[in-house]
């Protein structure tokens, strides 16, 4: 089996609840829609999150450029991928080149899981289960009483675990924010939350020792900038309260690089930043041989595949920004996701939707 060409299409999605953080604010979710056509008929299939409108264009000429280096080759993901990291060495396997090639490679997976006629987690080797979730879709920066509201609305779609956006001007109205919400989820639901790299080093330290005298908070994520592994763990050593990080790791060498700086005491990489189905398999290893417990960030089509075979599956994060442009959004029960059990990861276009949300 063969590819014959990739299509890209962008589209903005429109978000249900538009998500507020410390560094910017997602009202509609950049989408770059690949269909992988094979001579054989199969069409893999996969879409990219492009942060923002402005970056579809330049993520669409890249996925063109590698596809014409890729056309004429065999599905096979572990070949292509080598090949495209060969090509892009001088210019660097980074950011927006890496989520293009992370991309035609969760779409080759697709591909060829469909040839098996196997859902992607058997074909990984793994036998598609319920994987645990967390509702991350709400809880920005808001309001207290919108909080709560929300917070509330949150748990009662099924879930027994949310996050919470924190990073506002000072820390009192992170701690007031807290408090709201924990006062609405009570002690049985879990509690995630996330700085989205909005803190200082010694500012993060402050607020940490501040959630840990409140109790009661799972991890606390991102909470200084994500490249900085070194000052990430000084506020590992100096909080008590886990630390989460991960969804910017480019590549499972940048992952290799934090757990060897002892930056966290989880992991959780993202579909198109670690490099798609190949570049989670090999971060899942990593998180093994370290004995941290890996989550997925986004994309929980295929991120439920992935983690069902990854050894240390901890938590899936579930957004519904797809929702709008698929033709089955993902199924949830009892806080779970559940793997559809066609072949591929199961993701299938609506395209009357793809059609109205197209830029």
């Amino acid at each position: 089996m063969k590819i014959r060409s990739i299509r890209a299409r962008a589209v903005a999605a429109p978000i249900k609840r538009p998500l507020a953080t410390s560094v910017g604010t997602v009202s509609a979710a950049a989408l770059m829609l690949l269909d992988l056509e094979t001579d054989a008929g199969i069409v893999g299939r996969s879409y990219l999150f492009a942060i923002g409108k402005h970056n579809l264009a330049p993520l669409a000429k890249l996925v063109e450029a590698m596809a014409e280096m890729v056309k004429g080759d065999e599905v096979a993901p572990f070949d292509l991928e080598r090949k495209l990291r060969g090509r892009y060495a001088l210019l660097g396997v980074h950011n927006i080149v890496l989520f293009a090639m992370a991309g035609i490679d969760m779409a080759a997976w697709d591909a060829f899981a469909q040839s098996l006629e196997l859902p992607l987690a058997r074909v990984l080797g793994a036998a598609p289960r319920p994987i645990l979730a967390y509702n991350s879709k709400g809880l920005g920066i808001l309001p207290e009483k919108e909080l709560a509201k929300e917070a509330g609305e949150l748990v009662a779609e099924g879930f027994r675990a949310v996050k919470l956006r924190l990073g506002r001007p000072n820390a009192a109205e992170d701690l007031r924010a807290l408090r709201a919400v924990k006062k609405e989820i009570g002690a049985d639901v879990t509690l995630m939350v996330d700085f989205n790299q909005g803190l200082t080093v010694a500012e993060a330290i402050r607020r940490g020792r501040m959630i840990d005298d409140e109790g009661g908070v799972y991890w606390i994520e991102e909470p200084v900038r994500a490249d900085d592994h070194a000052g990430c763990a000084r506020v590992a050593r100096e909080v008590h309260t886990p630390i989460q990080i991960g969804e910017n790791f480019m590549g499972p060498e940048q992952m290799a690089q934090a757990l060897a700086a002892g930056a966290c005491d989880y992991v959780m990489p993202d579909a198109e930043r670690i490099g798609g189905v190949t570049g989670w398999m090999r971060a899942a290893a990593l998180a093994q041989a370290a004995g941290v417990e890996m989550s997925s960030h986004l994309f929980p089509e295929v991120s439920s595949h992935l983690l069902a075979a990854t050894p240390t599956c901890h938590w899936l994060e579930y957004m519904d920004w797809a929702d709008a442009i698929l033709e089955r959004p993902v199924e949830m029960k009892d806080g779970h996701v559940v793997i559809p059990p066609e072949p591929g990861t199961g993701i299938r276009w609506n395209e009357k939707a793809v059609e109205r949300y197209q830029v």
